[in-house]
């Protein structure tokens, strides 16, 4: 499995999320957007709906009637109704229940900067996980060292 790493280094949420939830999208799989934060979740919800002003992102709440036919799904919990087979940490909180997935998307600022390392150390020991890292550099997301 694989998990990277992006550090959001004055870049807010919402513009990173909806990047990455395109991108999932584009490549014919499905998404779990978890974070323990109502806030959180309610910013991306917004900003899945805003992201682009010709389209928008189909997504809803787990809590909604029809959550396991959402191609994105909110939850504050790391289960995929939807079955999706990527999982987005945006609360930068790491969660073991997350190595079920094929693939972990780990968003973290600088508050979670401990976080993330120890998360690191921890999956980089693991046979089974490719941990990478992401930074920005002129507005792009390049794979760091």
């Amino acid at each position: 499995m694989q998990v990277d790493f992006y550090q959001l280094a004055g870049t807010p949420i919402e513009a990173v999320v909806p990047q990455l939830a395109a991108k999932v999208l584009e490549s014919g799989e499905r998404l779990l957007i978890v974070s323990g934060e109502e806030r959180v979740r309610a910013l991306l919800d917004e900003a899945l709906w805003t992201h682009d002003p010709l389209s928008f992102l189909p997504h809803g709440p787990d809590t909604d009637e029809r959550a396991a036919d959402q191609p994105i799904l909110l939850s504050e919990r790391p289960e995929a109704v939807n079955q999706a087979k990527f999982a987005m940490l945006a609360d930068g909180i790491w969660r073991d229940a997350a190595l079920g997935f094929a693939r972990v998307f780990y968003l973290f600022d600088a508050d979670r900067l401990d976080d993330a390392r120890n998360a690191w150390r921890s999956l980089a020991g693991k046979d089974d996980v490719e941990p990478r890292y992401w930074k920005q550099e002129g507005g792009r997301w390049r794979q760091g060292p």
